[in-house]
């Protein structure tokens, strides 16, 4: 059981006391918006055997999707090759909007930015992705990059995480967070297994991106969009299985397993009870969950767990409807969509991801 108290409007400051505030906060997805109904209609093609179950698509809580490619380009086969180059054109397109956006979303400029993160789990790029950005915006050359990869649709939060630890050892710095997954361009349509057909009901593309600003202890000033008061994760051992990628000879094999709801069921209250216990902090304090929205299954999941309203997961099932399963940048749309609607008060970031594990992050908005 969650210990919780009454919320008062106040925010305890979590024991490690973070100087790091979100400066801004931009999203971003591509040109192609497509129905979930024509997907529903398209997949009984591409996957005739399991056209009977095609009701799971009708279920996912989503109405729209964003994908970088036209429709004809996912009923071709395509190599590493061809996904690899789709993937770096776009997801480089998508992080130079998405950087420019939150960057003036902070009102600052590039030359304020001293370290640059960059997320992604859906394609490779050697050089790495952040490396490519710095040939397109005009970053100081001597700005710190870290790239990161494998953290799946953990990785927004995770991200985020490392990206504020960052800045915390950055006295007066920006840091620059961005994640992109082009899911769509995973789609195989080879492989016909149950874990592709429940894929292909599930995911879009996407990107996001945060600034944030070390205050060296000051008080967040009024173009602050809020504070980070804490982060954490736990991993469950000997749940490989549950989520990640099999490389096989024309792509990344996605591994989705059903046991997913089963595990959040038994073991996410727990890890979150052990965080908040850390954190020096009680459910009852957040005035807001923004859950990543993997699909309705695992939010109506979460919410019974943790016995929540629906609307205390609101900007969650919202974006899920008009984006679908963006992977990593997902929970960060709901924390834009918070930010745009003026939400106050202590809000909860958690993700999953492969490993199998869970990341939190607790802003004060």
């Amino acid at each position: 059981m969650l210990k919780t108290a009454e919320k008062t409007g106040q925010t305890r400051r979590a024991a490690v006391g973070f100087d790091v505030e979100i400066a801004g906060v931009a999203i971003a997805v591509p040109p192609h918006k497509v129905s979930q109904a024509d997907i529903s209609e398209q997949a009984k093609t591409v996957f005739p055997h399991l056209a009977r179950l095609e009701s799971l698509y009708a279920n996912t809580g989503i109405e729209t999707r964003y994908a970088c490619e036209p429709p004809e380009w996912y009923y071709q086969r395509h190599g590493w090759e061809a996904r690899t180059e789709a993937f770096q054109r776009h997801a480089l397109t998508l992080l130079e909007e998405v950087a420019l956006k939150a960057i003036a979303a902070a009102g600052i400029s590039l030359s304020d930015i001293g370290a640059l993160v960059v997320n992604t789990i859906t394609g490779l790029a050697i050089p790495s992705l952040d490396a490519k950005l710095m040939n397109r915006l005009d970053l100081p050359a001597s700005v710190e990059r870290i790239p990161i990869f494998g953290l799946g649709c953990g990785g927004g939060v995770a991200g985020l995480a490392r990206a504020a630890r960052y800045a915390q050892a950055m006295p007066g710095a920006h840091v620059l967070f961005l994640t992109v997954d082009l899911c769509t361009l995973c789609l195989r349509i080879a492989d016909p297994s149950m874990a592709m057909f429940v894929s292909a009901a599930l995911f879009g593309d996407g990107a996001a991106g945060v600034v944030l600003r070390n205050t060296g202890g000051l008080e967040s000033d009024a173009t602050g969009r809020g504070r980070v008061l804490a982060m954490g994760e736990h991993f469950w051992r000997g749940t490989e299985h549950i989520m990640g990628w099999d490389i096989k000879e024309d792509g990344f094999g996605v591994v989705l397993s059903p046991e997913l709801p089963g595990l959040i069921r038994s073991k996410f209250l727990r890890a979150l009870q052990e965080f908040l216990d850390r954190s020096g902090m009680t459910l009852g304090e957040f005035s807001g969950f923004l859950l990543h929205p993997a699909g309705a299954k695992i939010l109506k999941t979460v919410q019974q767990v943790l016995r929540l309203e629906r609307d205390d997961l609101a900007y969650s099932f919202e974006v899920l409807r008009d984006f679908g399963n963006m992977s990593s940048p997902t929970v960060l749309f709901a924390l834009a969509k918070a930010v745009q609607s003026g939400a106050r008060g202590p809000h909860l970031l958690t993700a999953f991801g492969p490993g199998f594990s869970v990341y939190f992050l607790a802003v004060d908005l």
